[in-house]
């Protein structure tokens, strides 16, 4: 406790970029999990639901869609107004909007990435300094108090650097995390780019065949 005390006092002003390190990494962590939690949907249980309604007629989908709510539902609702308008260049458009998700699933993951990368630096710039602040302090100090002097230095140094790497361990912990959350989001999206891939062959194959739509819904606008 004295060293961590002695830390405080001494060497408040490089400690001072690590603590607020620690405070954003914080903020990010919680506001990506309560983002992530918002949006998080069972896409085993909907798609099931979406193809039964898919087969009604398109507005059935997209009314199933906007009551799921969160990203899944919102781009899946995007997606079937692509099918509905855009259906020769589905996938380019669908591709667009999986894009725009992901991007919102991706924000302030890059700030956990720098802290991770930057914190063992910051904890290693801290320790150069105590040492050499150290130095000069035995230097003149004499010998007589060389040795409590050398005790607390490195003791001191030792505890940035250890704040530094905790700080950075946590960083990139969370991190890999939320990138493996962000990477079963686009797995579900992906899921769904089946399904409506699979409806568009339908379709197509009906027209082919001279068929007319299973209903007018199918053809209408977003509405």
């Amino acid at each position: 406790m004295d060293l961590i005390r002695f830390a405080v006092m001494h060497d408040w002003a490089v400690l001072l970029p690590i603590v607020l390190c620690s405070v954003v990494t914080i903020a990010v962590a919680m506001e990506r999990w309560v983002f992530y939690r918002r949006n998080k949907r069972d896409v085993v249980e909907f798609i099931p639901v979406l193809q039964q309604e898919l087969q009604r007629g398109l507005d059935y989908g997209r009314s199933l869609s906007s009551r799921l709510g969160g990203l899944l539902g919102q781009v899946s609702e995007e997606g079937i107004y692509s099918l509905a308008k855009h259906k020769g260049n589905f996938e380019r458009s669908y591709d667009i909007t999986v894009s725009l998700a992901v991007r919102n699933l991706e924000r302030h993951l890059s700030i956990l990435g720098t802290i991770g990368t930057v914190s063992p630096y910051l904890g290693l710039f801290g320790t150069v300094i105590r040492i050499l602040v150290t130095f000069g302090e035995m230097s003149q100090a004499g010998t007589a108090n060389a040795a409590p002097q050398i005790m607390f230095g490195i003791g001191s140094a030792l505890i940035v650097t250890a704040f530094g790497l905790g700080v950075a361990i946590v960083s990139v912990a969370l991190n890999n995390y939320f990138h493996m959350t962000v990477s079963r989001y686009e797995e579900d999206f992906q899921l769904l780019k089946l399904v409506f891939l699979g409806e568009v062959e339908n379709r197509l194959g009906a027209s082919r065949l001279g068929g007319a739509p299973r209903t007018a819904a199918e053809t209408s606008g977003r509405g």
